[in-house]
């Protein structure tokens, strides 16, 4: 991450909720090609996260500490923040005086812009101000939230906005929190209706979506640009009597990471 920082643009993906046995098998079917043609060799990596919901791992996140690989360690990190015993701190490790990535990074001439979905990036209370405070420009709107079905496409139009007036000579990390993975998700599946509710097909459906406006925000964003695109956290749907998340079950601690530099 030494050489990529401040010569590539960074762009997070958290495909919040995103359970990594569900992305695994759209990726291996063909059925997100999107992301498939990005991947290394196709497919997810399988990660744990370090939060089971939104708030948790993506404070964990933007302090550096992304998913950790599912596989015995130890795991260098990419971003750390300096501190004095870090042993997943390693050469290639970009460290940063700061308690988060985006002041860190700010510190080195990036501008760093946060484009929210779910609740925890409202901006409609002090809980919903805390993590787009991390950043210097924050956006979100109702029609980028849970409850709008073309809430990525609008999101991804005010991406286009921030990065046609960016400036050519300033780098820029970017967070895009998707809200579209997220419940209620049942209006993405062919034939469903708000009573028969959100389900592992809908949560598939949901990523179906999602892959096909995936393309439209990778065209927006300049070259070179470092991508990492993971889920957050995953969520259950009836597994062992689980709903939901923020709980300690395999499909919620479980979830799929990528990182690619953009062709």
């Amino acid at each position: 991450m030494n050489e990529v920082i401040g010569s590539h643009d960074l762009l997070l993906v958290t495909l919040d909720t995103l359970r990594y046995d569900v992305a695994a098998e759209l990726a291996a079917a063909g059925e997100t090609p999107t992301l498939r043609g990005l991947l290394p060799g196709g497919r997810w990596e399988r990660r744990h996260t370090p939060g089971s919901f939104t708030y948790a791992a993506h404070t964990a996140m933007l302090a550096g500490f992304l998913p950790t690989p599912a596989r015995p360690g130890p795991h260098p990190r990419l971003f750390a923040g300096r501190f004095p015993g870090s042993e997943t701190t390693a050469a290639g490790t970009w460290t940063f005086d700061a308690a988060d990535i985006p002041t860190g990074l700010a510190k080195v001439g990036y501008h760093t812009v946060c484009v929210g979905g779910v609740g925890f990036f409202n901006k409609l209370t002090p809980l919903g101000s805390a993590l787009p405070s991390l950043f210097a420009e924050s956006h979100w709107e109702p029609g980028f939230g849970v409850v709008d079905p073309d809430s990525l496409a609008n999101q991804i139009d005010r991406v286009g906005e921030v990065m046609r007036r960016l400036p050519a000579d300033r780098r820029v990390f970017l967070l895009l929190n998707v809200a579209a993975l997220h419940q209620p998700n049942w209006f993405y599946l062919d034939g469903a209706t708000r009573d028969h509710g959100d389900s592992r097909d809908s949560h598939a459906a949901a990523l179906r979506h999602v892959d096909r406006q995936l393309g439209r925000l990778f065209a927006l964003m300049r070259r070179p640009c470092f991508v990492i695109v993971c889920s957050d956290h995953g969520t259950a749907y009836g597994e062992d009597g689980h709903t939901g998340h923020r709980l300690g079950h395999e499909v919620v601690w479980t979830v799929p990471y990528g990182e690619f530099v953009l062709p």
